[in-house]
């Protein structure tokens, strides 16, 4: 009998084993997998039939929330709302029932479902676990900026970001085109499914953050980098003057360097910042060489992915020394923004907040803090330092430079109202070789006030056409970065949208003649 009892024990401790053993596989090995199966939408359902909090702007407006589904048909409780359409569909990307999730929606997916270990502690103090503990996100952004520096683009590819130099803080990056985020959260999957396939095909990308998923050739932007190094390393300071010149010949090549339309350019540093001449800025590339010019590129964080709080960030990109060691003329070209350079908006602004701020590049953020259901701080951003590329005396000779291109050079449209005094530098990035149509994007970044800067802009119109492209980053991307600044130092405060909307102005600025 005993025999048996044990043979009885033996094996039933055997098919526990193997139930263990069997559960263990399915629930911890192969969870990702099973989870990841599209046969399996129970988890789906489930996320869909329980509350998820909202995404606000730093004013409290709701840019995310999940409402009642109507339709009775409907397996799922809620569906995915974005009230303010494509403002923000860059940024709180879209949160759908067939084709997961983007953007804000993705990155801080537990928190706004309550699943973080933190809003999962809290639960234990509703014992039946039916309480509400969806969290909310609340970001840095402002609405009625958002809604301005759409207006102003006023139909045109292109990009506006706006930040707080001494914290990183984004408050408005807006890029043309967008797309509306409640068209893909359309629980009708057909539907859905045609709007993101039609959206993948348009050539503008509106389904890429281009303020900081992408990357353009920044045109004499860039010579603040390089102006900024050979500060520096001692190449060049303000007492530096250079010939008036036509024509520079790099090494390596019989093939001349020229100024923009070919122009006689010259003078001290401060003149040939303002008026943006090439071949200086070509000079001093040469002279600091490959490895102090690529060294001084990266100290600004170029070839790194910009370490802002959403997902697939760019990265800018100049170059290695192993491009230029025997391309001399390519690293001339680069000194003054041409050639393989190329820029992120976002990049931009923070090269823009860096000087404003001393030398210290901010993190960009904009998240401002996670809340409880409750509204309690879960967690909240603390402004982090990412690059110090250059020393306070440098920021402060690069400011007076800036000061100069917008009271003297080609930056005269950043001049503000009451008397506000900015700090910018124009580009103009040409996308063509001589004799085609002309195309180029239209650059600017500045900061506001110079002595006390609160604000930093960057602003690029991309791939500007023939009509157009003769003028410059000053005569075309100035007048957005002016309105922004103005609105922004009359409106320290957010106001409604419907209010903001009619302080821009969308049309674009007249032509106006060429110059770098």
């Amino acid at each position: 009998m005993n025999k048996k009892i044990r043979r009885l024990a033996v094996g039933l401790l055997v098919c526990y084993l193997v139930l263990f053993i069997q559960l263990n596989i399915l629930q911890v090995a192969k969870q990702q997998e099973l989870s990841a199966d599209l046969r399996n939408d129970r988890q789906t359902i489930r996320d869909f039939n329980r509350t998820r909090g909202p995404i606000i702007a730093a004013d409290g407006t709701v840019l995310a929330r999940s409402v009642p589904v109507v339709n009775p048909d409907d397996s799922a409780k809620y569906q995915r709302e974005y009230p303010l359409g494509d403002l923000f569909g860059n940024i709180t990307g879209y949160y759908t029932f067939n084709f997961g999730s983007t953007q804000l929606e993705r990155t801080h997916g537990a928190e706004l479902s309550g699943t973080t270990s933190r809003q999962q502690v809290r639960a234990l103090t509703n014992l039946l676990g039916e309480g509400d503990i969806s969290g909310t996100v609340v970001t840095t952004l402002r609405p009625d900026v958002q809604q301005l520096a759409k207006d102003l683009l006023a139909g045109r590819e292109g990009s506006v970001v706006v930040m707080v130099p001494s914290t990183g803080a984004v408050i408005a990056m807006y890029s043309f085109p967008s797309f509306d985020p409640n068209l893909v959260a359309n629980h009708d999957t057909e539907e859905a499914a045609n709007v993101l396939k039609f959206l993948t095909a348009l050539p503008g990308k509106p389904l890429l953050a281009n303020a900081y998923q992408e990357r353009y050739m920044p045109g004499s932007s860039f010579k603040v980098i390089t102006t900024a190094t050979a500060l520096q390393y001692g190449v060049t300071s303000l007492e530096r003057a250079f010939p008036n010149e036509t024509e520079f010949t790099p090494p390596q090549t019989n093939d001349p360097i020229r100024n923009y339309g070919g122009k006689a350019c010259g003078g001290t540093m401060a003149e040939v910042f303002y008026r943006s001449c090439n071949i200086p800025f070509a000079q001093m590339a040469i002279e600091l060489g490959p490895e102090r010019m690529v060294g001084g590129t990266k100290a600004w964080g170029i070839g790194e992915a910009i370490p802002i709080d959403l997902p697939g960030a760019a990265a800018s990109a100049f170059g290695e020394v192993s491009d230029f060691t025997d391309r001399l003329p390519l690293l001339a070209i680069g000194g003054f923004g041409q050639g393989s350079d190329v820029m992120v908006p976002l990049h931009m602004a923070m090269l823009a907040s860096t000087i404003a701020n001393g030398g210290e590049m901010m993190k960009p953020y904009v998240v401002d803090a996670t809340l409880y259901h409750d509204g309690s701080v879960l967690e909240r951003t603390d402004p982090e330092v990412w690059k110090t590329p250059i020393d306070p005396g440098t920021a402060s000779t690069l400011t007076q430079l800036m000061i100069g291109v917008v009271n003297l050079g080609t930056g005269r449209s950043m001049q503000l109202a009451n008397g506000v005094q900015a700090a910018a530098k124009t580009g103009t990035a040409q996308l063509n070789a001589a004799g085609e149509p002309q195309r180029s994007h239209a650059w600017i970044i500045g900061f506001a006030p110079a002595e006390a800067p609160q604000y930093a802009v960057s602003v690029v119109l991309k791939g500007t056409t023939d009509e157009i492209s003769a003028s410059t980053g000053g005569k075309l991307a100035g007048p957005v970065a002016k309105q922004i600044f103005d609105y922004l130092f009359a409106h320290p405060d957010p106001v409604p949208v419907a209010q903001s909307v009619s302080a821009a102005t969308p049309a674009p600025p007249p032509v106006g003649s060429a110059q770098p």
